[in-house]
């Protein structure tokens, strides 16, 4: 399994699980924790989650999946904004570390900026990582002068990863962020990709990406994955709910794209030319 390290030298892997809309519907919930447990046997140890999936319904599904193996996965979650306080922030570590039924959570974010000042999370978040709560933090959502002010800030340069969308729709980020992380620089966090093959059937319909699908004898989703974790430094934690999904999300690691496959994809999704905002999914 391809490894990404983050900024205090731990290695996760570079393809990871996502869990975003599970935990929501009871008569999934084994299929889900099936998938989950596939991934984890295939080497995608890192499984990333928040207590906003399925209002901690997806934690759950999360700690069904890793009962038994906790030491054998890096577990990440979010928290919500208008939990991200100082008063908040340790009642909602807990709740989520209740759910999750763990004792720490190896890498908690921000799930994106609120109104409650970075700095404040921040001490928070350091706070937590003293108690034994949390093992790393980080943010979710931040773009270029977000990251600035985080990076400024008492003990912002603790910030393990920033997760942010990145697919072949939405590139903005190579126009700043990625740069900082393909710099190799120590300091700058990680990023994670989440909703790395696009949002709805939209980017999977395309006829090129089915084009170079074909070339490879893979699917448009193993290209669309590939080509994200062709970025070094870059964590993808795509979502899937049943355990076909998870093994073509594994093979996705044994593509190699071609000078060819990257010219055709960057003439349908060009790379930013400007400074674009960073979108939201």
């Amino acid at each position: 399994m391809k490894t990404v390290q983050l900024p205090d030298g731990e290695r996760v892997p570079a393809l990871g699980q996502g869990t975003w809309r599970m935990g929501e519907n009871a008569n999934a919930r084994a299929d889900e924790v099936a998938a989950l447990r596939l991934g984890i046997d295939l080497g995608m140890t890192l499984i990333d989650t928040a207590e906003m999936y399925g209002e901690g319904g997806a934690e759950k599904v999360v700690a069904d999946a890793i009962e038994g193996q906790r030491d054998r996965v890096f577990v990440v979650t979010k928290v919500y904004p208008h939990n991200s306080s100082r008063t908040e922030l340790p009642k909602a570590c807990e709740r989520s570390l209740k759910r999750l039924r763990i004792d720490a959570i190896d890498l908690y974010l921000l799930h994106w900026r609120g109104n409650t000042p970075i700095a404040e999370t921040v001490e928070t978040f350091e706070q937590l990582r003293s108690a034994g709560k949390i093992r790393r933090w980080g943010v979710s959502n931040f773009d270029l002068e977000d990251m600035k002010e985080l990076l400024a800030t008492r003990n912002g340069a603790a910030c393990a990863a920033n997760q942010v969308v990145y697919n072949l729709q939405h590139r903005q980020i190579e126009f700043d962020l990625l740069p900082l992380v393909t710099g190799h620089s120590p300091l700058v966090p990680s990023l994670m990709a989440y909703s790395p093959v696009g949002h709805g059937r939209g980017l999977l319909d395309n006829a090129t990406l089915k084009k170079i699908a074909k070339r490879h004898d893979a699917t448009p989703a193993q290209i669309a994955l590939a080509w994200v974790l062709r970025q070094p430094g870059v964590i993808a934690i795509p979502k899937a709910s049943n355990k076909a999904h998870v093994r073509e999300n594994a093979q996705s690691l044994e593509i190699q794209l071609t000078e060819q496959d990257f010219a055709d994809i960057d003439r349908v999704f060009p790379p930013p030319q400007s400074k674009q905002s960073l979108p939201m999914l």
